[in-house]
């Protein structure tokens, strides 16, 4: 990580500050889920980053130490029907207001992954590349992940042919391959292009 004192000074955080991110906005199946995390400054955690820049085995040693350590985290999702219905940006939005509002503590301040803050009554800074240049974000990114990873392997043996446990969902020639051959299942979303035009052609 980057040295953040000046990003604090530069957007005056106090200490109850809120990490949050979201993982899953790109899949072509599953739920959106974010995380929101208040870190314990007298418990130190080393080598947070953004959860896509670690290893698997480093992300899962974390997401335990994160729980362990953290003032405060939740955990949050918005549905594959919430996403069909009001679009992957609202939904992940919707998911971060659910994130931070779990918090056994409330924050005084949210710092949010990107460029864009939901509608909400904290005070919260959008910071681009944030998994990478704050720790509260970053352990929010950890979170995340390895919640969504862990939902992709065990919807693999559901819907097994799919290959979800290796790309989680995400639209790579594999996923779409078995798209067209074994078709739409419940957990995909109707909205996204590929998927919608599988339906189409079978109408």
């Amino acid at each position: 990580m980057s040295k953040i004192d000046d990003l604090f000074a530069e957007f005056d955080v106090p200490d109850l500050t809120a990490g949050v991110d979201e993982v899953g906005r790109g899949p072509l199946c599953g739920d959106v889920v974010t995380a929101a995390v208040i870190l314990d400054p007298s418990k130190p955690i080393v080598g947070l980053n953004d959860s896509k820049k670690l290893t698997e085995k480093r992300r899962e040693a974390l997401f335990i130490e994160i729980k362990e350590k953290a003032l405060s985290y939740f955990i949050a999702r918005a549905s594959v029907e919430e996403i069909d219905e009001i679009n992957i940006l609202q939904a992940s939005l919707l998911a971060m207001h659910r994130a931070v509002a779990g918090l056994a503590v409330q924050p005084e301040f949210v710092l949010v992954d990107g460029n864009r803050v939901p509608n909400w009554p904290y005070r919260a800074q959008a910071v681009v590349k944030g998994d990478s240049r704050v720790p509260a974000i970053a352990a929010a990114s950890i979170l995340a992940k390895v919640t969504r990873d862990r939902e992709m392997a065990e919807l693999d043996a559901v819907y097994p042919g799919y290959g979800l446990a290796g790309h989680k969902g995400y639209p790579t020639k594999v996923h779409l391959e078995a798209l067209e051959l074994l078709g739409v299942t419940p957990i995909h979303r109707r909205s996204y292009a590929p998927v919608r035009a599988i339906l189409e052609a079978k109408q």
